[in-house]
C-alpha cells in the first residue's frame, strides 16, 4: 500500500524555477502554496459594508429596500420544501430545474439552501402572517398526502 509523504518549507525568497524544476525530479508535487504580504496598518477601520438581505434589493431612490420578486419566490420555494420534510439536496435540484439561479448566477447546492435557513426563519413572520401560514401549509401537505 502506497502512502503519501509531506513537508512543508519555510521560504526564505521567492522560489525560482530550478527550485520548482528539481522538486519535480524528486518527486515531489505542489498541493498547496500560501501567500503572505505586508500592509498598511494605518489603523484605519475598513468602510462598513453589509450584504443586502436575500429576498431585497436596493429601491430606486438608494435608500431603502424593497422586495425582490424573484429571491422571494426562492424563498416561498424552499419554505415549501421544508414544509414537505424534503431533503435540502432535494429542494436545490428542484430549483435548479424551476430555472433559479443563485444571487452570483450559479446553480442551487444543498449548502447554499442550508445558507439561507437564518435568513427564512428571519423572514417568515413577515412572508406569512400566522394565519395565512397555517391555511398554505395545510394546502401543502393536503396536495401530496
Amino acid at each position: 500500500m502506497k502512502s503519501t509523504e509531506r513537508i512543508r518549507e519555510a521560504l526564505l525568497g521567492t522560489p525560482t524555477t530550478e527550485y520548482f524544476r528539481q522538486r519535480a525530479f524528486a518527486g515531489w508535487k505542489p498541493v498547496a502554496i500560501v501567500w503572505e504580504r505586508e500592509t498598511d496598518a494605518s489603523g484605519e477601520p475598513e468602510p462598513w459594508s453589509e450584504e443586502v438581505p436575500f429576498g431585497l434589493r436596493i429601491a430606486g431612490d438608494c435608500s431603502t429596500l424593497v422586495e425582490d420578486t424573484a429571491e422571494k419566490n426562492v424563498i416561498l420555494a424552499i419554505f415549501d420544501g421544508i414544509v414537505l420534510d424534503k431533503r435540502l439536496s432535494q429542494i436545490a435540484r428542484e430549483l435548479n430545474e424551476q430555472g433559479h439561479h443563485t444571487r452570483r448566477g450559479g446553480a442551487w447546492t444543498p449548502k447554499d439552501v442550508f445558507d439561507l435557513l437564518p435568513r427564512l426563519i428571519e423572514v417568515g413572520p413577515r412572508v406569512f402572517p400566522t394565519a395565512e401560514w397555517a391555511e398554505r401549509r395545510q394546502r401543502l401537505i393536503s396536495a401530496v398526502g
